[in-house]
């Protein structure tokens, strides 16, 4: 098994904490792992994306130049990622805040409204938990509990509660699709 996702999003989306989690969880079921972040010029705001591989044998190389999964938080990000994915990808939008459309027609595509999934559950803040679980479940990539388990590794400073919402919006992630 290998899966190669990048996460891309703007800054503030949590998406270098969700590519963190999405490594300790591989690491918690076993899996090799690798993370690789990047950041634009500003921080909240500005562009962030994360490439993440998760696999059952050792990995070369941590870029993903060509993802089998893209997690799309934002506008341009399904811009800047689309041309990227291998035929036969797949793509999470979060159609809460992405109107566009990928123009492939050789990738699968979900559409996920991670930010009213997560404004319903209290916080926006927790939209890219939603995305966290809706990919697991997809790919079968992660599983719940290591997902779960790793929350606390990931957010050491998170109180319970936040640890609990954050597990709760995994499970409304995995319910979406």
């Amino acid at each position: 098994m290998y899966q190669g996702v990048i996460m891309s999003g703007f800054g503030g989306q949590g998406i270098i904490s969700a590519g963190i989690l999405l490594a300790y969880a591989g690491m918690t079921d076993g899996k090799y792992v690798t993370f690789f972040p990047a950041y634009g010029a500003e921080m909240r705001g500005g562009t962030a994306n994360c490439s993440v591989v998760i696999s059952s044998e050792e990995i070369a190389s941590p870029v993903v130049a060509y993802p089998d999964t893209l997690v799309v938080m934002n506008e341009p990000s399904l811009a800047r990622f689309e041309a990227s994915v291998r035929k036969g990808g797949l793509f999470l939008i979060n159609s809460s805040l992405v109107a566009g459309k990928p123009k492939r027609e050789d990738v699968k595509v979900q559409y996920i409204q991670a930010n009213e999934i997560a404004e319903k559950m209290g916080t926006t803040k927790i939209a890219n938990m939603v995305m966290i679980g809706a990919y697991s479940k997809l790919t079968g990539a992660l599983s719940f509990e290591g997902l779960k388990k790793s929350l606390q590794k990931v957010f050491p400073r998170a109180s319970q509660e936040i640890i609990d919402l954050d597990s709760e919006a995994l499970k409304k992630g995995m319910e979406a699709v």
